[in-house]
């Protein structure tokens, strides 16, 4: 997901990044982004996603993605 963020940026392209304060202040997810919003749980995360977003890719990369697809889509 950072190589596309990167892509995008680069591209000119407006980035968003919507974490939950946990992992965000875990350092687990990678820094290369124009705007960032923390929110707290990931179920938060998901209804920011549909409030923000034009377009969403899922990228392959275990359940998470899958379960966040189903989610959006029901």
């Amino acid at each position: 997901m950072g190589c596309v963020s990167t892509a995008a940026h680069v591209g000119r392209s407006q980035v968003l990044r919507i974490i939950p304060t946990a992992i965000a202040e875990g350092n687990f997810a990678e820094k290369i982004v124009e705007e960032e919003l923390r929110v707290p749980t990931m179920q938060d995360r998901i209804w920011k996603m549909l409030d923000n977003f034009d377009a969403l890719i899922a990228l392959p990369s275990g359940i998470g993605p899958l379960e966040e697809i189903f989610q959006i889509t029901s």
